[in-house]
C-alpha cells in the first residue's frame, strides 16, 4: 500500500505508472467478473429455454389437440346446439370447423419453437444481446397468451401459463444483461 505522508513532495512521475498498473488491474478484475456473471446468467436463461421448450413439446403433444378429442368435443357440443336452437346441421357443421380452425395453436407452437431456436443462437453467439432476448421473451409471451387464449382444453391451459411463469423468469433474468 502506498502511503504519503503529509508536507512530503509526491514524486509524479513515479506514482503515474503505479496508478495506471493498479487501474488497469482494476479493469482487468471487473471484465473478469463481467464474464463470469454473463456465463452464470446464460445458464440460467439456457435452463429457463429448457424448460419452455419442455412445456412446448407437452402442449404440442397434449391429447386434447387429437383430431378425435377435436371431433368428439365438437359434435357433443354441435348436438348441444341442436336441442337449443334451430340451426341446420350443414351451418352448424361450418360453424364448427370455424372454430375448429380458430382453436389451432400449431402456429403458436412453431413460432414459440422458433423463438427458442433465436434465443439460443443468441447466447450461443458474442456481444450484446440483452435488447434482442427482451425483444424474444416479449414474443414468446405474445405466443403463451394466445396458446391460452385458444386452449380448448383446461390442462392445456394449464402448460400455457406454466409457460408464461417460465417466461416471465426469463424476462427478469433478461433484464440483467446488456
Amino acid at each position: 500500500m502506498l502511503v504519503v505522508e503529509e508536507g512530503s513532495d509526491i514524486d509524479e512521475e513515479g506514482l503515474e505508472p503505479i496508478l495506471m498498473a493498479a487501474v488497469r488491474q482494476a479493469i482487468a478484475a471487473l471484465q473478469q467478473s463481467r464474464r463470469e456473471e454473463g456465463a452464470r446468467i446464460a445458464e440460467i436463461l439456457s435452463r429457463q429455454l429448457d424448460a419452455i421448450a419442455e412445456l412446448v413439446e407437452r402442449a404440442d403433444a397434449h391429447p386434447g389437440r387429437s383430431r378425435e378429442a377435436i371431433s368428439a368435443r365438437l359434435a357433443q357440443q354441435v348436438q348441444s346446439l341442436r336441442q337449443e336452437a334451430d340451426i341446420s346441421p350443414e351451418r352448424l357443421a361450418q360453424e364448427a370447423l370455424v372454430l375448429a380452425t380458430k382453436a389451432d395453436i400449431q402456429e403458436e407452437i412453431d413460432r414459440l419453437r422458433a423463438h427458442i431456436a433465436g434465443a439460443r443462437a443468441l447466447l450461443s453467439g458474442s456481444g450484446a444481446v440483452g435488447r434482442r432476448l427482451d425483444f424474444l421473451a416479449q414474443e414468446f409471451n405474445r405466443e403463451a397468451n394466445t396458446l391460452c387464449s385458444k386452449s380448448n382444453a383446461v390442462e392445456l391451459t394449464a402448460i400455457g401459463l406454466d409457460l408464461k411463469a417460465v417466461i416471465d423468469q426469463l424476462r427478469e433474468q433478461v433484464q440483467n444483461i446488456e
